[in-house]
């Protein structure tokens, strides 16, 4: 039982018990309200650069299971209330503790995570160190900033998952921070689905013979990814698109739109989101800090989704360019699964893109 302590970059320090593997850590501290799916948490790329808390009090309790993984562990620290040493069930291979001693990932407990949540919702998201010992200069902590997100996350090179039952359509996925279940989720639709590097060019996948392209989360400001954005533009209207989360934000940029930062994001498994034509509200999924300005796409796209906590663009629709977005996760592991129909939607697209051709 060693102490430990999370300092965060206005002074506040709070004290607790050092788990995981040893020493420090400065990342951007961030809170996720799901009660289960702490395993997909920890390794989806898109919380690449962040101090991962959780408000759930108990973690772990079963245990860690690598064919549970969604991607490789990006998080910078882990900070729950309460860790389970001793998890019960019959497929767990490991310990949360384990786990993260063996990713170089430090942690702590014992702290008060409902305070450290207020604190997030009423000043926004800041910076934190989990630390040994409180630092006396936090000029260090302060200055930290998450950048180059999608190039530390991406593959590096070209990857195929053959389709279940036969091949149908055939996807190029562009991996900016991909979870493992996207691909899965196109699979199952009988799509043949060859993963890329996040600077692949439009010009290849445009010759690549695709029925589709399929444009991934991740983490960071997607504003950085100016490369990737450019070549997005060649895409547009050519093939059809579906952008999930960072890919719903970067389809938006390339379309002329704009994104904003939250004061402190969307990351959960609970988040409500309702559509703009209907009356139908969703539970989704979702890991973002920023979100896309619908009415900056005006005369472009057509807001599809919208927050139902507060009022954000939720998903775009882009009439006449073969192209739709989601902020949220359609492919959620461990759930919900409210919107996995939207997979199908885009198969529906390809579809009818290869009827015109």
């Amino acid at each position: 039982m060693k102490k430990g302590y999370l300092v965060l970059e206005n002074g506040q320090v709070f004290e607790g018990i050092r788990f995981g593997a040893e020493g420090d850590r400065i990342g951007e501290l961030v809170f996720t309200t799901g009660m289960c799916g702490y395993i997909e948490t920890l390794t989806d790329p898109s919380y690449y650069g962040q101090i991962v808390m959780q408000t759930f009090p108990q973690i772990g309790n079963y245990g860690v299971i690598p064919a549970d993984f969604e991607g490789k562990c990006a998080v910078r620290g882990y900070v729950v209330r309460e860790y389970c040493a001793a998890p019960s069930n019959f497929r767990c291979q490991m310990t949360i503790d384990e786990y993260l001693k063996e990713e170089g990932v430090p942690g702590l407990c014992g702290v008060d995570t409902r305070e450290l949540t207020r604190i997030i919702r009423e000043n926004g998201t800041m910076n934190a160190v989990l630390c040994d010992c409180p630092p006396a200069d936090l000029s260090a902590v302060r200055a930290y900033a998450v950048t180059q997100a999608v190039r530390s996350v991406t593959c590096a090179e070209r990857t195929s998952l053959a389709a279940e039952g036969g091949g149908k359509y055939r996807v190029a996925l562009i991996d900016y921070g991909a979870k493992s279940n996207i691909a899965r989720s196109l699979s199952r639709r009988g799509c043949e689905v060859d993963l890329y590097p996040a600077r692949v060019k439009a010009a290849e996948l445009l010759a690549g013979g695709y029925d589709g392209v399929m444009l991934s989360n991740g983490p960071g400001d997607p504003t950085e990814n100016a490369e990737e954005i450019a070549e997005l533009r060649e895409l547009v209207g050519k093939i059809p698109l579906f952008g999930i989360c960072l890919g719903h934000q970067l389809l938006a940029l390339a379309c002329g739109g704009r994104t904003v930062k939250l004061k402190y994001g969307h990351r959960g498994v609970n988040q409500p989101v309702r559509e703009t034509d209907g009356v139908r509200t969703y539970i989704t999924s979702q890991n973002h800090g920023y979100a896309v300005v619908a009415e900056s796409l005006a005369g472009v796209g057509v807001e599809s989704f919208r927050n139902a906590n507060d009022g954000t663009c939720e998903g775009m629709d882009y009439p006449g360019l073969s192209a739709f977005s989601v902020q949220f996760h359609p492919e959620a592991c461990s759930g919900p699964k409210d919107t996995s129909f939207l997979f199908d939607r885009f198969v529906k697209l390809m579809e009818d893109g290869n009827a015109q051709r």
